[in-house]
């Protein structure tokens, strides 16, 4: 970028923010219906058809699997078609699997839904969003990131209770279709508006705005060999393992303490300051370096954990969640940050999509990992020490600099 560029990213009058609340508007559908809904789906659908909860929750499964496994490709696709595209090719999905879960009566259609969602996690989802705002972005792109992935946070507050008072209201099929018909009257001209249909993610890499990103310079199978990126996969891996473990049995662990309602409202305070979090790491974080402030991040985690193992007092279980959530979105902002300053930009969606990928499929397990632990010895203290663990080890990964730079 040009100094001019690097000065203009300051003005609110910097195109680049409104691309940022293009992206913060995606982020909010994409989590909101692909992340936060599902708890929806599964009590609907059983209570509409008498579907298991296994059946339910095995299309999630793999609707979460197979968008993980999509997301290492999706910048070669992004390449191919243009990211303006793309974005709009992943809202039509999404609402195409939406639709077809308000109507559908037997499994394979709701298999088909869910296999259609991972399609809209593939053209909404994280790769996409952060190639984007990274594009427009040089010494402010940590905090554009924070803001747009706000959005998913803000996708759990807003879409998952919308659908449940709907749903009272008018019924699982319309409030579906309600709600699938406002993201499209929203998103679809956002995206042509503020982004573009032809837009290209490419700003920084010099090519010209609307044509095809130029070829990786790093190939899926360079990068598994590359000691450099699995300082970045390996962590981020294994700590989200632990962190979407422990927010999937957080009202269960919580509840013997505090009750159902504390314990819900535990978690109420770990979201909001996930949101917070985001804010102010992305206030700081151009002026410091990724990987230390991932190791911080962990530590504190960790420390949070082995408070919660040890205690019931409610308010030091509280500030343990609360210390908890400050860095749970963090996870997800910090990895465009640490891959944009080691590896060349026009590597930028492959590097992260793969590393989503590898992410976003180990993670899956996390639940089933504490649900194990905690099966084996009828309790959460091991789980969580388990959990600590991970993001302790992950900690000392994450500040191995295989590739020199940062």
């Amino acid at each position: 970028m040009t100094d001019s560029s690097r000065a203009d990213e300051s003005q609110l009058s910097y195109p680049g923010w409104r691309v940022v609340l293009a992206c913060f508007l995606v982020a909010l559908f994409i989590f909101g219906f692909g992340l936060y809904g599902h708890a929806v789906y599964l009590a609907e659908l059983q209570r509409l058809h008498g579907w298991s909860t296994g059946l339910i929750s095995n299309a999630s499964t793999l609707s979460f699997l197979l968008g993980s496994l999509l997301a290492a490709f999706t910048s070669d696709v992004m390449a191919r078609i243009g990211t303006g595209r793309f974005l709009l090719a992943g809202i039509f999905a999404l609402a195409a699997s939406m639709t077809l879960l308000a109507f559908a009566e037997t499994p394979w259609q709701l298999y088909a839904a869910y296999i259609l969602l991972a399609c809209g996690w593939m053209g909404m989802g994280t790769v996409v969003i952060a190639t984007i705002v990274s594009s427009w972005f040089d010494h402010r792109r940590g905090l554009a990131i924070s803001i747009a992935f706000n959005g998913a946070t803000f996708g759990g507050i807003v879409i998952a209770p919308t659908l449940v008072v709907l749903t009272g209201e008018v019924g699982f099929t319309r409030a579906m279709l309600i709600m699938t018909a406002v993201m499209i009257v929203i998103l679809v001209p956002v995206v042509i508006g503020l982004i573009g249909v032809a837009a290209s993610a490419s700003r920084d890499q010099g090519t010209i705005p609307g044509k095809p990103l130029p070829p990786a310079v790093l190939s899926r199978g360079q990068l598994v060999r590359d000691a450099g990126f699995w300082t970045i996969a390996a962590p981020f891996s294994l700590a989200l393992l632990a962190q979407v473990g422990f927010i999937v049995h957080q009202i269960a662990l919580l509840e013997p303490a505090l009750g159902r309602s504390l314990a819900a409202l535990a978690v109420a305070v770990t979201t909001t300051m996930a949101v917070i979090g985001r804010l102010c790491l992305g206030l700081v974080v151009d002026r410091l370096d990724p990987r230390t402030v991932t190791a911080g991040s962990l530590l504190t985690q960790a420390a949070a954990l082995f408070a919660i193992s040890q205690t019931t007092e409610p308010a030091i279980l509280f500030v343990a969640c609360a210390v908890y959530g400050f860095s749970i979105g963090n996870l997800i902002t910090l990895p465009p940050l640490i891959i944009h300053r080691e590896f060349e930009p026009a590597a930028f969606g492959t590097v992260l999509g793969l590393s989503t990928a590898i992410c976003g499929f180990v993670s899956a397990f996390g639940p089933g990992l504490v649900g194990l632990a905690r099966g084996v010895t009828g309790g959460y203290t091991a789980a969580l020490m388990l959990c600590l663990t991970l993001q302790l080890v992950a900690a000392a990964i994450v500040l191995r600099r295989a590739r020199g730079q940062g």
